[in-house]
């Protein structure tokens, strides 16, 4: 063997004596015994030469797991790179080392005051635990959730116990091996209209520099007891606030059979709960999905956008002859609706769109004749993300309202000055940001029942009501293509390639406006888009997700309705167009 043959291989054994050798660390420090066996495990799989164990090892190590706008989530295991509960315990000192010092520069002398929730995922309560130990070691009043509860009930609990700030652990709606933490702000930590929502920038950016200050996982103190456990009145104060938000009065109709699920996830009894409080007394669980379970067992996604994931929903309406499906995510954040299609007879899921659209429509309904609708006071202002169907512009322009586009993501949706409802398309509705300033899907929940009910009341289905609204501003469709890669340089490729050679038509209708949405507006800060308009009106937007490796493209058609009598063929003509724009998507990607 040559110098030059040799060489290559020594730098190879070195490298993975150092990956070997930071595992060992970690190892040492890691306060879950479980996960410091495995990793020792590992480590010594890999110094044997087994391929997979090394994988794991770079996978967990090559890398720090970064402190975003989502705050923190990733697969759990050890590792910088892992949820685990040392990167948890950086995480909270360092959002305890901002809190303290936002607070006192807004208000010298007094202490920060922090609310902490978990679903029931895997580790959710360690994570929790162990940071309200760390805020209150580091002076700051803490709240700790009575139990695994509902996201939207976290972000309720912010603004209702006035805290400056918020975490929530959980994952979501990602697989069962993942977990997250969330972070809100509010009180004094954040301006008017951010407080209780997610952060956004410059925060996220702020309390990174501070989590990258900690110092080794023996500089982080460890409070044994002093936080609040609060009562279970937290969540009967949700529920009340919530269940007022039913209009009997106005909306009285309650008949409406409804079958619900809650995903394996922790929304189950609240959303019963408050459905039935409000009246809706027939509400059936799907039993396999009633309780939580971080396994996720009958699903593989626990996600209701995901092909399967209602099916067991889907044939327990059947069964039942219900009117409605409700499903809500994991940790109830999201809302989807399924009902059966009056033309078709076939049970279907509504899109994003659709259901964004009926609520925008009910919440307008619900505020005619209020107060404030006779004194000339605007109405307040709706929103929706910029990937989102344009019909809710067009009901907020006839309601006089106004209408703002934001960012994907609702710690920008929640943060519009005046918002009385938003929405985005990835089922995420807020119909009551004075009480929760994020997405909501058991308040959303509620409101669903409330107009489908209504609708069943004047013997018409949602659909119904869609088309109603359609023969007002037309029909809008809208379809969505989403290309996973496993190359992140790709996604970077294909958008390079848009800005290089633009396509100039969709569809058949020339493109007459485009914009590159990197380079930020009036309206919207920068971000990583385009955007076309065709003569048409369809509209394309092409973007890279921020969660996943994705490229997502979001399709929009209007179609103009003089009649009922028209809806069939314009939604002929409507599906028509939305597939040849989806063949063009392709080509200019150059799939």
């Amino acid at each position: 063997m040559t110098s030059s043959d040799a060489a290559p291989e020594s730098s190879e054994q070195a490298t993975l004596d150092q990956l070997i050798s930071a595992a060992r660390v970690w190892a040492r420090q890691d306060p879950d015994p479980a996960t410091a066996a495995a990793l020792d495990e590992l480590a010594d799989q890999a110094a044997e030469g087994i391929p997979a164990a090394r994988q794991q090892l770079e996978d967990s190590f090559n890398g720090t797991l970064q402190f975003g706008t989502a705050g923190l989530r990733a697969a759990l295991g050890p590792g910088p790179n892992r949820m685990n509960r040392v990167v948890v315990r950086r995480a909270a000192a360092g959002f305890a080392a901002f809190l303290n010092d936002a607070v006192t520069a807004a208000a010298p002398g007094t202490r920060p005051r922090v609310v902490v929730g978990y679903d029931a995922r895997y580790n959710s309560d360690v994570f929790a635990a162990e940071s309200a130990a760390v805020f209150t070691a580091a002076g700051i009043e803490t709240f700790l959730m009575p139990s695994a509860l509902p996201t939207p009930l976290l972000a309720y609990a912010v603004r209702a116990l006035d805290c400056d700030g918020g975490v929530m652990v959980t994952a979501s709606h990602n697989p069962p091996q993942d977990n997250g933490y969330k972070v809100y702000l509010g009180g004094r930590a954040v301006e008017e209209s951010g407080r209780g929502a997610q952060i956004v920038t410059p925060y996220d950016a702020r309390i990174a520099e501070c989590i990258e200050a900690v110092g080794g996982l023996d500089t982080i103190a460890l409070a044994g007891d002093g936080w609040s456990v609060l009562p279970e009145s937290i969540s009967d104060d949700y529920r009340a606030a919530v269940v007022a938000l039913a209009d009997p009065a106005r909306f009285p109709a309650r008949d409406l059979k409804i079958v619900l699920t809650p995903m394996h996830g922790v929304g189950g009894d609240t959303a019963v709960s408050v459905l039935k409080a409000a009246g809706f007394e027939d509400v059936t669980l799907v039993e396999e999905q009633a309780l939580p379970d971080p396994d996720f067992p009958t699903v593989s996604f626990p996600n209701p956008e995901e092909p399967g994931a209602l099916d067991l929903a889907l044939a327990a309406a059947g069964r039942l002859d219900a009117d409605i499906v409700l499903a809500n995510d994991p940790d109830a954040d999201r809302a989807a609706v399924a009902a059966r299609d009056p033309e078709s007879g076939a049970w279907r899921m509504l899109r994003g769109d659709e259901v964004g659209a009926l609520l925008g429509a009910h919440v307008v309904a619900r505020m005619a004749g209020t107060a404030g609708a006779d004194d000339n006071s605007a109405p307040g202002v709706f929103a929706n993300s910029i990937v989102s169907s344009r019909l809710l512009s067009r009901i907020a322009a006839a309601a006089g309202a106004a209408h703002e586009e934001t960012l994907t993501g609702f710690k920008w949706i929640s943060r519009v000055p005046g918002l009385v409802y938003g929405y985005e398309e990835a089922l995420g509705y807020c119909v009551a940001p004075e009480l929760v300033r994020d997405k909501d899907g058991i308040s959303a929940s509620l409101l669903i029942a409330e107009l489908a009910a209504a609708a069943k009341a004047a013997g018409q289905t949602i659909f119904d009501t869609l088309d109603e609204l359609y023969l007002l501003h037309g029909l809008h469709a809208s379809d969505q293509l989403s290309i996973r890669v496993a190359d992140l340089g790709l996604l970077d490729a294909m958008m390079n390639r848009l800005r290089s050679d633009p396509p100039e038509a969709f569809g058949g209708s020339a493109v007459e406006q485009s914009a590159d949405l990197s380079e930020g507006s009036q309206q919207l800060p920068p971000t990583d888009g385009l955007l076309y308009l065709t003569r048409d009106q369809s509209r394309v937007i092409i973007r890279p997700s921020g969660t996943e490796p994705k490229l997502k493209c979001y399709l929009e058609v209007i179609v103009p309705v003089e009649s009922a009598a028209e809806l069939a063929e314009a939604r002929a003509a409507a599906r028509a167009s939305l597939d040849r724009i989806l063949a063009d998507v392709r080509e200019a990607l150059g799939l």
